[in-house]
């Protein structure tokens, strides 16, 4: 009776387990998919020659990065941003998930070692922390709990464009009215 009861409240444990760590994935895509999203647009809208002469009086390693870089990073950062959510949200393409984590990662790397040549030590432990985070959603969705596969339906489409009018009013537009509005 005891090897029964043993064996059968196994896999609840396992499931609980695994449920959790889905619920934490989950939790940090969305927080990490705005979070990049709205960081890289602040980026992307360095494109305005005006907004970019202006920026390093905000952001000091700005003035030591090309303009079309920064736009770039930015760009990276919106699209990884938004591959966080969307992919395994939908099931389409799913592996695209772990891929912008992964590249999200990759991208708070380089950024650690540019602000150490450049001996800005303070800014390293965000971008370290945001590449940790970064790095474990890529192997959480890869290999520890991926999303399953499932095909483009209605349903699902109208909640991805939910989630990206969610984050156009929320990240997007501030940002823009912020950088549009402020005076560095």
């Amino acid at each position: 009776m005891t090897v029964t009861t043993t064996l059968t409240s196994q896999p609840s444990k396992l499931r609980n387990t695994i449920l959790s760590l889905n619920g934490a994935l989950w939790t940090l895509q969305i927080l990490w998919g705005f979070f990049f999203a709205g960081s890289g647009f602040g980026k992307v809208l360095l494109y305005d020659g005006a907004l970019y002469e202006a920026a390093p009086r905000a952001v000091a390693w700005y003035a030591a990065v090309p303009q079309s870089l920064i736009v770039f990073i930015g760009v990276v950062e919106v699209l990884g941003g938004i591959g966080l959510i969307l992919p395994a949200m939908t099931g389409v393409k799913r592996k695209l998930t772990p891929l912008a984590a992964a590249g999200l990662a990759l991208t708070m790397v380089l950024a650690a070692a540019f602000h150490l040549m450049r001996g800005e030590y303070g800014l390293i432990p965000a971008n370290l922390v945001l590449g940790a985070v970064a790095a474990f959603i890529a192997i959480g969705r890869w290999n520890l709990r991926p999303t399953a596969s499932a095909t483009l339906t209605t349903p699902r489409l109208l909640k991805s464009l939910a989630v990206l009018v969610v984050m156009a009013l929320l990240v997007f537009a501030p940002t823009w009215y912020t950088m549009t509005h402020a005076q560095f």
